[in-house]
């Protein structure tokens, strides 16, 4: 995942983002190291973790200011093939993007089932699948799950990380997506799921209607994840909402402000936006794991 020029180099700080979309978040991060930490930043590389060419471009043209520092791998999400590493691995809204399993309860035979997708004159539809090769954890709630309850299960995320964790012999993994507890997840109220299509940044509950044409994601079962990591060594050293996570910086860095220095009124707007309950901070959390050394 490292040509051989840059295993020669050895860099004493890595930072791996896997999935940096437009490249904006990497640009924050470098830009305030290069500031505040320059010590460090001169011994950084930040290693991009993106298969989509086009998106590769995007990422380039965005941290051109950076480029000593940044390098790609084209390594797939599926098949992440980490060699052993030192330093942070992240990822931000990656995980909500792996495939899922859509699983319905079925009262009356008292059992789980899966939905395929299914052609119907010119459309698509739901359909029962004849197999289901998966094992849940909910035997004590099933009594009460009313008929055609629904959730989705993701074994690829959860894989992913495991093999993040499994290639990390000293430093943190950490995640930032949607997400919810298995407590969270599986409650009878929450009888539909969290699988969502969005087109033009709006949300639709027609999961089936114009394909290739709106996104679908559901949200990440933080609890699956989280035992991934353990399973694989890691220890678990946060699993909390996205506005505790960002307050809790802010006030350490707000101690010191000579350090930190002064927010604009847009850079105070945005820390809103982060965490307001209203906004994004209702539904994103964030997961962190180390393998100490």
């Amino acid at each position: 995942w490292l040509d051989a020029e840059a295993r020669s180099q050895k860099p004493e700080v890595r930072i791996i983002e896997a999935g940096a979309h437009d490249g904006k978040l990497a640009a924050d991060i470098l830009n305030w190291l290069q500031q505040h930490r320059p010590d460090l930043f001169a011994r950084l590389e930040y290693l991009i973790l993106e298969p989509s060419p086009p998106r590769q471009q995007w990422q380039r043209e965005t941290l051109t200011q950076f480029a000593p520092h940044v390098r790609w791998s084209n390594l797939q999400p599926s098949t992440l093939n980490l060699q052993p590493f030192d330093g942070i691995l992240f990822c931000n809204e990656l995980l909500d993007a792996f495939p899922v399993h859509r699983l319905g309860w079925d009262a009356l035979a008292e059992k789980w089932f899966e939905w395929g997708v299914a052609v119907e004159g010119e459309r698509f539809v739901w359909a029962k699948l004849s197999t289901f090769n998966f094992q849940l954890s909910t035997s004590e709630l099933e009594s009460v799950l009313p008929d055609g309850y629904t959730i989705e299960i993701c074994p690829a995320a959860a894989a992913w990380w495991r093999e993040a964790a499994g290639a990390l012999r000293c430093g943190k993994l950490v995640a930032i997506d949607y997400g919810l507890t298995a407590d969270e997840l599986f409650r009878p109220e929450r009888s539909g799921g969290t699988l969502r299509g969005y087109r033009h940044h709006h949300a639709s509950d027609d999961l089936l209607a114009n394909p290739g044409e709106q996104d679908l994601t559901a949200h990440v079962n933080f609890s699956a994840i989280q035992q991934a990591g353990e399973v694989a060594g890691l220890q678990t050293e946060r699993l909390v909402s996205q506005p505790k996570f960002l307050t809790d910086i802010a006030a350490r860095l707000w101690k010191n402000p000579a350090a930190f220095g002064g927010w604009t009124p847009a850079q105070t707007r945005q820390f809103q936006t982060l965490t307001h309950p209203q906004h994004l901070g209702r539904a994103f959390r964030v997961l962190v794991q180390s393998r100490p050394q």
